[in-house]
C-alpha cells in the first residue's frame, strides 16, 4: 500500500508539473526561414516599384523611428510616400551586407530582424543630369505574428550616405 501510494503522489506530482508547462509548437527555423522570405521580398518590392506589397508587410499598428522622429503613418500615406521614392530613383543596388540577424520572443509570436544594407540608386538631378548615390543603412524591424501570419510592427532605420 506505501509503495501504491509513493507512486501514485510521484506520478501526480509528474503529471501536475507537465501540465504547468506550456508546450511550445514554435519551429525557430519554420519562422526564420518565414522572415527571411518577406526580408527578401522587400527587394523585390523596390526593384519592381511595388509600393504596396511593401506596405502590405506592414501591421495595422506600425510605427516608424527614422530620422529623429516617432511617427504612426497611415497606410496611404506610406504608400504615396513610396510612390514618390519609387518614382524618382533606379535601383542599382539593394544588398545585405551581412546576413540579417533574426531573433524570436520565447512564445514565437515576436520577432526582430536587425539588417545592415547597402543601397545604391540612380536619379535625375534639378538640371537633368543622372546621379549615382549609395546609402549605407542599419535598421530594426519587430515582427508581429497575427494570426499566422508575420507583420511589421516596427522599423527603427538609421543611415549613412557613402562618399564615392
Amino acid at each position: 500500500m506505501i509503495y501504491f501510494k509513493n507512486t501514485f503522489s510521484l506520478v501526480l506530482i509528474v503529471l501536475i508539473t507537465t501540465s504547468c508547462v506550456k508546450e511550445n509548437k514554435f519551429n525557430t527555423s519554420e519562422e526564420k526561414s518565414k522572415i527571411l522570405k518577406l526580408h527578401n521580398a522587400q527587394r523585390d518590392y523596390h526593384f519592381n516599384k511595388d509600393s504596396i506589397a511593401f506596405v502590405n508587410q506592414l501591421s495595422n499598428q506600425f510605427i516608424s523611428v527614422n530620422r529623429g522622429l516617432i511617427t504612426r503613418p497611415k497606410r496611404e500615406e506610406t504608400i504615396s510616400r513610396y510612390n514618390r521614392y519609387f518614382s524618382s530613383v533606379e535601383f542599382v543596388k539593394w544588398d545585405d551586407v551581412t546576413e540579417p540577424i533574426i531573433k524570436f520572443s520565447d512564445d514565437g509570436t515576436m520577432a526582430y530582424t536587425i539588417v545592415d544594407k547597402i543601397v545604391t540608386v540612380t536619379y535625375k538631378n534639378e538640371e537633368g543630369d543622372e546621379i549615382e548615390g549609395s546609402t549605407h543603412f542599419a535598421w530594426t524591424s519587430i515582427y508581429r505574428k497575427y494570426d499566422e501570419e508575420w507583420k511589421i510592427d516596427c522599423s527603427i532605420s538609421t543611415n549613412k550616405p557613402i562618399e564615392l
